[in-house]
């Protein structure tokens, strides 16, 4: 469950206009007509802060801030969470809300360490819709800031990496081995996993409609092994194993 009974200490409740998010985020004509097509109203609905929460703030994560997106359709460019990530200089979440249903989106936001100016935003991990009435679970207990980032998030990142490992014609016997947890993995680490998995399984399918397309029997050959390295990597990539995703730094 990734949709948080957030604070009532943190509500903030103020409806953000969208002409400032294009301000800030110098949307193209495009993005524009993205946000007046598929967004209805922006909340900023929670501000979890030091002096709303009672934690630390840390050196990535000074504040994090729940947004509320009322869609007029559930499908969402993710173009238009990317535009007000860079509007706003803080790790967001997202709840999509759409007639009845929510979900929770969120990417893992940090500051770019080379300037100091800038963010560095990773893709986008989905919850699934819920009803928005249906509990909600307990507000994370954290030591700070940087932790409650982590504990909101890492659901979320976690359900991609197993939403991509069922997609796999054979999951890996490694995956559920007590090895495999032994020890924790920070969610950098977890975040770089999920997209590199997502990676190599779209590698994967290009490559196997490349040798749907081929004809000529060399290539076939060819084809299927390159295919085969492939499903190599993802399968130790999927179990865990940290050489598999060095191979792609």
């Amino acid at each position: 469950m990734t949709l948080y009974d957030w604070p009532r200490a943190a509500a903030y409740g103020r409806v953000i206009p969208k002409n400032k998010i294009y301000e800030h985020a110098d949307a193209s004509a495009a993005l524009k007509e993205l946000f007046v097509s598929k967004v209805e109203r922006i909340i900023w609905s929670y501000k979890l802060a030091p002096e709303t929460v009672n934690l630390t703030g840390t050196k990535r994560v000074a504040e994090i801030q729940v947004l509320r997106v009322a869609l007029r359709s559930p499908a969402l460019n993710q173009d238009v969470l990317r535009a007000i990530d860079r509007a706003i200089p803080f790790p967001l979440i997202f709840e999509l809300a759409h007639g009845r249903r929510i979900r929770t989106v969120a990417a893992h936001k940090r500051p770019n360490e080379v300037d100091g100016t800038s963010w560095v935003v990773s893709g986008y991990f989905e919850g699934d819709w819920r009803l928005e009435d249906a509990p909600r679970a307990p507000f994370p207990v954290a030591l700070n800031m940087g932790a409650l980032y982590e504990r909101i998030l890492g659901p979320l990142v976690e359900g991609r990496i197993a939403s991509l490992i069922s997609g796999m014609s054979e999951a890996p016997q490694a995956l559920s081995t007590p090895a495999a947890l032994e020890e924790p993995v920070s969610l950098e680490a977890r975040v770089e996993r999920a997209e590199t998995l997502k990676t190599k399984a779209r590698e994967v399918k290009r490559v196997e409609a490349r040798l749907m397309r081929e004809r000529q029997f060399n290539k076939r050959v060819a084809i299927n092994a390159e295919l085969r390295a492939i499903r190599r990597e993802l399968e130790r990539l999927a179990a865990g194993d940290p050489a598999a995703t060095m191979m792609n730094d």
